[in-house]
């Protein structure tokens, strides 16, 4: 069963790129961030018509989660309960017997901003809701762009970025909150190469001379941290002409596919 993440900063410039990836990988699950687009305008019609069952949960201009499927979805839950939120930054459903959520972490612009304060109360709603779904569902996947570095390991520069937006303690202590839970970071199970990241900016080359941050994260829990065979970025669509800033993530784990 291979599960997928990637924010495609925009469903609708890069529909094509995300169609020709699924034909190159036909994974089970792709987790979709940032869609940018109204649930009245999602197409549903160009995935069906690729083999895919979709579920979306979409927002003008901003946001916008979706989880794309080679089966059916069921019990879908769009962001988090009890936590009273006008962005579209959650979905969750259950999917070849695990359970999927994927998640557009808020951003957070700088520490000590309100939007950086908003940061901090949706990751403690997120994860106590989450504590609650692992009780249910043992085989869980917590997937999507983190918008959090877990270590310097993850910063291209971790002198000249420590305490800047993604790479703060406050952060950090945060996601601790999630692995804490129980979750496993599927990439670090394995050996991976140097200076490997998820994100670069569209700026100053950045991409070119990988200067990035490693900010897109599939969490495992632990029924299947012992299933979990690969994890990979694929860096190839950052090189699409008119990419997202960010690449795709694929976990494989070692149970029949869906």
């Amino acid at each position: 069963m291979d599960i997928a993440t990637w924010n495609i900063n925009s469903l609708t410039v890069r529909l094509p790129q995300v169609l020709d990836w699924l034909a190159a990988h036909p994974v089970d699950v792709l987790a979709l961030q940032e869609l940018k687009l109204t649930d009245d305008k999602f197409p549903t019609t160009a995935f069906t018509e690729a083999g895919y069952h979709a579920q979306w949960f979409g927002q003008k201009t901003y946001n916008g989660v979706a989880l794309i499927s080679r089966t059916p979805a069921t019990d879908v839950v769009k962001n988090i309960p009890g936590f009273t939120d006008d962005m579209s930054r959650v979905i969750g459903a259950t999917i070849g017997g695990v359970r999927v959520i994927c998640a557009y972490f808020p951003n957070g612009q700088e520490p000590g901003s309100d939007k950086f304060a908003y940061k901090m109360r949706w990751l403690d709603a997120l994860r106590e809701w989450v504590r609650g779904e692992l009780a249910r569902h043992p085989k869980l996947v917590l997937l999507g762009d983190y918008n959090i570095t877990f270590d310097d390991l993850d910063v291209w520069d971790p002198v000249a970025l420590a305490g800047t937006i993604h790479c703060t303690d406050e952060e950090r202590e945060k996601l601790g909150g999630l692995t804490g839970l129980g979750l496993t970071d599927a990439f670090r199970l394995f050996e991976q190469p140097e200076k490997s990241y998820s994100w670069w900016d569209y700026r100053e080359f950045a991409f070119r001379r990988n200067r990035g941050l490693r900010i897109d994260h599939i969490l495992v829990s632990e029924a299947l941290k012992p299933l979990v065979s690969a994890c990979v970025i694929d860096r190839a669509p950052r090189k699409n002409e008119r990419p997202s800033d960010h690449a795709p993530v694929v976990a494989t784990l070692d149970i029949p596919a869906p």
